[in-house]
């Protein structure tokens, strides 16, 4: 295997742990990455709470999000989200999907999760709001299939993250370590924004530009919270 391909799918072992440490994930959800070899293909693992997931835990898919080589294990049921995405989207190298508490109010409520705080300034132009049963009707509320995924992916469009209601997010970066600052800030301004609101009075969004050249900042110095985030999960392993 070469160093790249190395390199990434060890980075998507500590994405997975780390995204567990910072209560974005628990048992479910799960987090992938494109091969950085073969554009048409991404890693993600096997069936697995993501804070246990290991090296030998990755699979690897085609954007029909079936497995590469032969795989008996059980395999996430919404691959499907992270093929399609990766499809639509080449721009994107990783993607999360989460279910977390502070973020689901906002996927069923009339207030949009908009950024109050730079470190989420890549909200700035909207999160625009998945609903599944608009195009599919009643369902378990899970993307299973390559529609369901297709239209996750209509809906994301060009954000770096999408809301899906009564569901959760999925967040997306052109590195592995953008897509998962994307969710961790994805969590805390939606927790900030409700203590905003609970506040009372009007709420003082950042302005689109604003959010936009905050993220770029931001993402100018992504080795900062990567570090400790990667320091935090190794030493948790120990």
């Amino acid at each position: 295997m070469d160093d790249a391909t190395q390199t990434c799918r060890e980075d998507l072992v500590l994405a997975n742990h780390i995204l567990a440490q910072n209560n974005v994930l628990d048992g479910f959800g799960h987090a992938s990455v494109r091969n950085p070899v073969n554009p048409e293909r991404f890693f993600l693992s096997r069936s697995l709470a993501p804070g246990i997931v290991t090296l030998d835990d990755l699979v690897e898919f085609d954007l029909d999000s079936n497995p590469v080589s032969s795989e008996t294990r059980k395999l996430y049921l919404e691959r499907f989200i992270h093929g399609e995405i990766y499809r639509k989207r080449p721009d994107v190298q990783a993607i999360v999907h989460s279910h977390s508490a502070a973020v689901v109010p906002f996927t069923v409520s009339s207030v949009p999760l908009r950024p109050i705080f730079h470190m989420a300034g890549f909200l700035a132009d909207g999160a625009p709001v998945f609903d599944i049963a608009e195009r599919f009707g009643a369902t378990d509320m899970l993307v299973t299939c390559q529609e369901q995924g297709v239209a996750l992916a209509e809906s994301l469009d060009a954000a770096a993250v999408c809301l899906m209601r009564g569901h959760g997010f999925v967040s997306v970066g052109t590195t592995v370590q953008i897509a998962v600052y994307r969710a961790i800030y994805t969590q805390q301004n939606a927790a900030l924004l409700e203590t905003a609101l609970n506040l009372g009075g009007p709420i003082h969004f950042l302005a689109p530009e604003e959010g936009r050249l905050a993220d770029h900042s931001i993402q100018t110095v992504m080795q900062r919270p990567w570090g400790l985030w990667k320091a935090r999960a190794e030493a948790s392993q120990q």
